[in-house]
């Protein structure tokens, strides 16, 4: 939506834009999932970030798709690259945009679900829910995380 584009630097891929004057670093980490903590943690320290700042964003397999949850703490939930942040941070008090992308896969096969292709149903509730996930990210940057999560956690 904010029509930026990434550019490869150390331990991941950044990019940045500007919501009504207040800067945005958007940082895709090129370690490995599991060890996400890394490249947060530096880029972080690298850019200044305060922890209250940070948004980690992720799917989550225990909402159904499409539900967003906007925490400000909690713990990993089973999610190695959380696991990997809480690590790497030192706490489990960091803000988080959960996305639920379900779990309609057999035992022992999520690896191929969470990589997979959506339905035709997923693919046509996409675009909203991505358009949902876009306005409460800028929520969460112009108001803060108690404000986003009153408005946002309950749609």
């Amino acid at each position: 939506k904010q029509k930026f584009s990434f550019e490869t630097r150390k331990l991941g891929d950044l990019g940045s834009f500007k919501i009504k004057g207040r800067s945005v670093l958007c940082l895709k980490p090129s370690t490995y999932m599991n060890l996400s903590g890394k490249s947060v943690k530096y880029w972080m320290e690298k850019e200044k970030i305060p922890l209250e700042n940070i948004l980690v964003i992720t799917d989550d397999l225990n909402l159904p798709f499409g539900t967003l949850r906007l925490k400000t703490k909690g713990s990993d939930g089973g999610h190695n690259g959380l696991k990997d942040i809480q690590n790497s941070l030192q706490t489990v008090n960091y803000n988080r945009l959960r996305i639920g992308v379900g779990s309609e896969f057999n035992k022992g096969r999520q690896v191929d679900y969470v990589l997979g292709k959506w339905n035709d149903e997923e693919k046509q509730a996409l675009p909203e829910r991505l358009e949902r996930a876009a306005e409460l990210i800028a929520s969460f940057v112009l108001a803060g995380v108690k404000i986003t999560m009153n408005e946002y956690n309950n749609t």
